[in-house]
């Protein structure tokens, strides 16, 4: 058995799909976010998903749903990892789906055999020559949000101020102590009210701003070591390491994919 064979995919449809193909992965993702509703087919064992108020375990042959800017962590088994496929779908899709109207999916598992299967075996053949990907997923995603979603705003997307302050500040070296000092709060006051508001650490979110960043960079096409400078990161190596801890794949296989 071959651990942590993950494979990712870029898309030029749907606003720019993105896949990840993750077999036997026995590394677990941190606390994060993500733009986009994540869509994860569970292949083979159960799947964990940790939010914020709740841990939720999802079977085999079920999806595991995520809402854009949802705090979640996975914790994988670091044995006999763990199997799954994730479309990483932008909101703006289902939108458009849901005729205007934004989406949210209070179900976080659902328990749909068809549906499953569906997107399995577009997950299994998206590549293949005949098979019309773009039109098969927006055919899968009405069904889901007719069957599952609701006509919700997600509203944890609000930037606050502690979280902007940050993000003028995403390829600088980070000081707890001199961020929160500049608030005239001590560090653990401040570390309180920003994982409130963010529902993240500041060196957590600080790590995925510097992410999202490198992946703009990586698609235009500078080299690796430059991304991780650009992006703040100490070193192509530290680089690396943290893309591949939240991402799931190196920078060079996804600057390739």
């Amino acid at each position: 058995m071959v651990k942590n064979s993950n494979t990712y995919h870029k898309l030029p449809i749907l606003d720019g799909l993105e896949l990840l193909n993750a077999q036997n992965n026995t590394v677990s993702f941190p606390y994060h976010t993500h733009d986009t509703f994540n869509i994860a087919l569970i292949l083979k064992h159960t799947f964990d998903t940790k939010l914020t108020d709740k841990h939720l375990h999802a079977p085999a042959g079920t999806l595991s749903i995520t809402n854009p800017f949802e705090v979640h962590a996975t914790p994988c088994d670091g044995k006999t990892g763990n199997s799954f496929f994730t479309f990483y779908v932008s909101p703006d899709v289902l939108k458009m789906i849901n005729h205007n109207h934004e989406v949210f999916f209070e179900e976080k598992i659902v328990y749909d055999q068809e549906l499953f299967h569906d997107f399995y075996f577009l997950s299994q053949n998206f590549s293949s020559i005949g098979i019309n990907a773009e039109k098969n997923l927006l055919a899968l995603l009405e069904k889901l949000i007719r069957l599952y979603g609701k006509n919700h705003n997600f509203k944890n997307s609000e930037i606050s101020l502690f979280s902007r302050f940050m993000e003028d500040r995403v390829t600088e070296k980070f000081s707890l102590e001199e961020t929160a000092k500049s608030f005239g709060l001590d560090k653990y006051k401040f570390l309180r009210l920003f994982k409130h508001e963010t529902g993240l650490t500041p060196n957590n979110y600080l790590i995925l701003k510097r992410i999202e960043k490198s992946k703009i960079l990586l698609t235009e096409g500078l080299e690796l070591a430059d991304t991780a400078i650009e992006s703040g990161f100490y070193d192509t190596a530290h680089f690396c390491r943290k893309f591949k801890e939240f991402t799931g794949v190196t920078p060079l296989h996804y600057k390739i994919s």
